[in-house]
């Protein structure tokens, strides 16, 4: 059997500090090696703790998250650490700056800590996991499925093939994007390297609660050729823009005549997500069948590996991130093990590859003309 993950709490709240540690105690896979009331004691433990994965707290006196993250990560590269943010804009922003200096994810604190048995319950369901994949190694080791394209089975080999045919002769005509564990900093490495002249709108799904998509819809804006905008209902896209669904609403596309509209939905969760990956990636083939070119990136849990099964169902095609590349390769990778991947590319490829897949069955002039 494997050691437990030793993991350091770094809050200066006395009540925050007990309810992560009953949480994280309560499961056989990990032990608190420590606690510190702010960032400035924590780096002074971390050598002696040695411990596996860090949470971190944003505000806190003397050295908050942010000071605090910046100085370990000088001495401390791979270390990982879970910010431990507020839902507020201020938490938001933070946290979002946060991922780019280093973070590699984040978790909300629980709203209410006077319901402690919900506060718990919280804390289980949405840090344990993210402990357990920053630190795989303590897990029992699976054994991987073998990548297979399957023929489906409700159809013919011959139209089977036709399909196949069609995915590599089709023009793309949207870019649809799934991603969550990673994703902010995934996605501040492809949007920006895309052209102000892509020929083809791009709607993104990010897990992230309200509010953060909006940081991040900015965040990407001001560093991009595209304009980057969170989704709003009845908008119509188009091309040289992208759409990042927002926090707890599904996002679909709904044609109304020559127009292309979002649509949002507080539908049921899908892989417990609200926005999920396959609900939009299934509208994206419903409306453009085999003109839909979907990028899976790094992210938990195997969201959009449906929705890919049914883009591959209508003719289009998928991008995938590779595992070296990747925060955590479980989106990506059980699209790789469903043998639904066109192409497995590490992340600093993808943007060229999205602009190389657009051009593809375009003429000089349609570039052109779409350009003005």
């Amino acid at each position: 059997m494997s050691r437990k993950i030793r993991v350091l709490i770094v809050d200066d709240s006395t009540v925050i500090r007990r309810l992560l540690t009953d949480a994280l105690s309560s499961d056989p896979a990990i032990e608190v090696a420590g606690i510190a009331a702010n960032g400035k004691i924590a780096l002074s433990k971390i050598p002696q703790l040695n411990p596996d994965i860090i949470t971190l707290d944003m505000e806190m006196p003397e050295m908050d998250g942010i000071t605090t993250l910046v100085e370990l990560r000088k001495l401390y590269p791979k270390l990982p650490v879970i910010m431990f943010s507020t839902l507020t804009h201020q938490g938001a922003e933070a946290t979002i700056d946060a991922l780019a200096k280093g973070a590699n994810d984040y978790v909300t604190k629980p709203a209410n800590v006077g319901s402690v048995t919900a506060a718990i319950a919280n804390v289980k369901s949405e840090l344990i996991p993210k402990i357990k994949a920053f630190c795989s190694w303590a897990l029992p080791k699976v054994t991987p499925v073998r990548s297979i394209v399957r023929t489906p089975t409700n159809t013919t080999l011959p139209s089977f093939l036709n399909t196949l045919a069609k995915r590599n002769t089709n023009k793309i005509d949207i870019i649809a994007i799934g991603v969550s564990t990673g994703g902010p900093n995934a996605l501040q490495e492809v949007i920006p390297n895309l052209p102000a002249d892509l020929p083809v709108p791009i709607v993104i799904v990010q897990h992230m609660p309200p509010i953060f998509t909006k940081h991040l819809a900015n965040r990407l804006n001001a560093l991009s050729k595209l304009n980057v905008v969170e989704a709003t209902a009845g908008e119509s896209i188009q091309p040289g823009g992208v759409w990042l669904a927002p926090g707890d609403f599904h996002m679909v596309l709904k044609r109304e005549g020559t127009a292309m509209k979002v649509v949002l939905n507080k539908g049921t969760p899908e892989n417990s997500c609200r926005p999920a990956v396959d609900v939009l990636f299934r509208s994206v083939a419903a409306i453009y069948g085999p003109n839909v070119l979907s990028v899976v990136l790094t992210g938990m849990g195997q969201d959009g590996a449906r929705g890919c099964a049914v883009i591959r169902d209508a003719g289009g095609r998928t991008l995938v991130q590779d595992e070296a590349t990747s925060v955590v390769w479980g989106m990506p990778g059980a699209v790789v093990q469903a043998g639904l991947a066109d192409k497995v590319l590490p992340l600093n490829q993808i943007a060229e590859e999205i602009v190389l897949e657009t051009r593809h069955g375009r003429s000089i002039r349609s570039l052109a003309s779409q350009a003005h």
